[in-house]
C-alpha cells in the first residue's frame, strides 16, 4: 500500500469550478422589453434589483429581481416602488426609458420616486470611446462637404 495522495483529481475539480464561476459571472440580466436606451459616458457598476420601464408608447412596466416586467399605471407604481424599497432598502431603482420617450414623462416618474424618498437612477447604454466618436463625427462632416 502507498501512503501518497494524488492531487490530480483535485486540480481537475478546481479547474472545473474556475470555469463554472468565470462563465456564470458574465451573465447579464436582459431587460424584459426591447428599449433603445439613450447613450451616456457615465456608467455605474451597481445593478439595481428593482426596475421601472417606459416603452416608446409611454406605457409603464416594473419588476424586481428576475421576474418579468408587469404593466402598471402611474398610481400603482408608487405602491409597487414602496413595497420594493421596503424589501431592499439599500438599493437603487433603475429607470429604463426608451430614447423616444418625452423628457417630461421621465421627469414625472423620477419626481414620483423622489417625493417618496426613493433613490432612482436613469439607465443608459455606453457611448463608444471619445476617439472613435470624434472619428465618426469627422467622417460624417467630410461626407457632408463632398
Amino acid at each position: 500500500m502507498m501512503a501518497a495522495f494524488s492531487m490530480a483529481s483535485m486540480t481537475d475539480v478546481i479547474f472545473l469550478l474556475l470555469i463554472f464561476f468565470m462563465v456564470t459571472s458574465t451573465f447579464v440580466f436582459p431587460t424584459g422589453l426591447e428599449l433603445s436606451l439613450p447613450q451616456s459616458t457615465e456608467q455605474s457598476a451597481i445593478k439595481p434589483t428593482t426596475r421601472v420601464y417606459i416603452d416608446e408608447e409611454e406605457k409603464l412596466f416594473a419588476s424586481t429581481g428576475d421576474e418579468q416586467p408587469q404593466p402598471l399605471e402611474l398610481d400603482a407604481l408608487v405602491t409597487f416602488l414602496n413595497l420594493a424599497h421596503q424589501q431592499d432598502s439599500a438599493g437603487f431603482i433603475a429607470l429604463y426609458a426608451d430614447e423616444k420617450v418625452p423628457y417630461g414623462k421621465i421627469v414625472e416618474v423620477l419626481s414620483l420616486g423622489a417625493s417618496n424618498n426613493l433613490r432612482m437612477v436613469l439607465a443608459t447604454k455606453p457611448v463608444a470611446s471619445p476617439g472613435v466618436k470624434k472619428e465618426i463625427e469627422k467622417s460624417g462632416i467630410e461626407k457632408l462637404r463632398n
